[in-house]
């Protein structure tokens, strides 16, 4: 259990580097939000949290089902989980914030879960965003 990363899993490298190529800039586990999301878009008050299937027991997902062996450790665990992401939700929400989670099993199909993010982001994904700076026209003119 030691050995499993609570941040920088690769599911949330790969919502980070999606939510970075829509032009959007973010903090991470801000611990002064409940939950301590993923990802903090504070200017508009929205936060995204990236779960584990198998961590946070994804309905009707083959990857969180719960383990044959220790089930009076696992259940309670995994339970409790669940138990605590209702009551972030529930505290965020009323603070203001918009939450949105992707589920590990979601990144499965990377283009759905780009327009999901850049729907919740009201952000066009028509065209690629521009490297550096733009051009300004010459003052000279012939």
């Amino acid at each position: 259990m030691a050995r499993i990363k609570a941040k920088d899993t690769r599911p949330e490298m790969i919502v980070r580097k999606i939510v970075f190529g829509l032009g959007r800039r973010y903090r991470l586990h801000s611990r002064m939000l409940p939950g301590a999301p993923d990802l903090v878009l504070a200017r508009d008050r929205k936060v995204i949290f990236v779960h584990g299937c198998f961590w946070h027991q994804h309905a009707h997902c083959p990857v969180a089902r719960m383990p044959k062996s220790r089930l009076e450790y696992w259940r309670p665990k995994l339970e409790g989980n669940l138990l605590r992401d209702a009551k972030n939700l529930r505290r965020l929400r009323r603070c203001g914030w918009q939450v949105l989670t992707i589920r590990e099993c979601q990144l499965s199909d990377v283009n759905d879960t780009t327009t999901r993010i850049a729907e919740f982001l009201h952000v066009k994904t028509g065209k690629p965003r521009s490297a550096g700076k733009p051009v300004r026209p010459s003052k000279h003119v012939h």
